[in-house]
């Protein structure tokens, strides 16, 4: 006797580089908050002032109240004496559950003013954030320490908090698979800044220097050490072997991260990319990010 069941048509391939595409435009609303000032105020009334206390105090309170070594482990392109002139003293002035309760609030405001009470209450957003939850679904906590700690968090209720929150999730999983990528290539921290800025697609120098607490003097050294291996030139520009470096990282970052992109199914990526496309184009026409951000100079 033949079974009259037909079988389930095989869901759509997702297409090359779509959980990459999709991610890009998830973690630019994700990433709006370490530029707006929304945090730092937030911060502020709890005793927390300097800009880099409170960039590692806002990304590592889902970890808990750790030391200097696991924020420095867990960020990798941080300077490590940078990181333990603020950790753990952040966490003597403020808990970590408040730390996290400002950052929600911060993030509440920063994208209500880019995006607008009608984006922020649209239908759309919601839609977004179902998608992006679902996607999320598919992570993996091993060896992922920081998706790992936002993963026990509670998705906030309201859906543009919700939709943050998601991108959130999906952009700590694919990093930390991104530092097993890194380490793969042997790349240190500051060689991985540097190799990344000479690809044209990361931030400049300048703003590395800045917000990750290296000096010109460290990154020379890395640009020489990346020199040595054939990375680069002397000029500074990706060799034929330093380009094929970085596409190999890239695409070792999308094969650990390809999880929650086959969870959620081409049809609802392409969806899911084409509904942040929007959001994240707002956030940029409104100002989120600096002008001078993204270059090789």
């Amino acid at each position: 006797m033949t079974s009259s069941t037909t079988p389930a048509p095989a869901a759509a391939a997702l297409p090359p580089r779509a959980g990459r595409r999709c991610h890009g435009v998830l973690n630019t609303i994700h990433t709006t908050h370490y530029f707006a000032p929304d945090p730092g105020r937030e911060l502020a009334a709890l005793g927390i002032t300097h800009p880099k206390a409170v960039n590692f105090a806002i990304r590592g309170a889902a970890m808990g109240a750790v030391g200097a070594g696991v924020i420095t482990a867990a960020f990798y392109n941080y300077k490590p004496e940078v990181v333990a002139r603020f950790v753990p003293e952040v966490w003597r002035t403020a808990t970590p559950e408040d730390v996290l309760a400002a950052r929600l609030r911060a993030v509440d405001s920063t994208l209500r003013r880019l995006l607008g009470e009608d984006a922020v209450s649209s239908p759309e957003m919601t839609e977004a954030a179902g998608l992006a939850l679902r996607a999320a679904e598919a992570c993996s906590p091993g060896g992922r320490p920081l998706y790992a700690a936002h993963a026990a968090l509670p998705v906030p209720r309201e859906p543009h908090l919700a939709y943050w929150h998601a991108a959130t999730l999906l952009r700590e999983h694919r990093g930390d698979g991104h530092l097993v990528a890194l380490l793969d290539a042997e790349l240190d921290a500051v060689e991985a800044l540097a190799s990344h800025t000479a690809t044209g697609r990361s931030m400049t120098p300048k703003w590395n220097l800045a917000t990750r607490g290296w000096s010109p003097e460290d990154w020379d050294a890395a640009l020489d050490r990346l020199r040595g291996r054939g990375i680069l030139d002397a000029a500074g520009e990706l060799t034929e072997a330093g380009v094929a470096l970085r596409q190999r990282i890239e695409e070792q970052t999308d094969r650990l991260d390809r999880a929650p992109y086959e969870h959620l199914g081409a049809a609802g990526v392409e969806r899911l990319t084409e509904l942040g496309s929007a959001f994240a184009g707002a956030v940029v026409r409104a100002g989120a990010f600096p002008g001078d951000l993204l270059g090789k100079a």
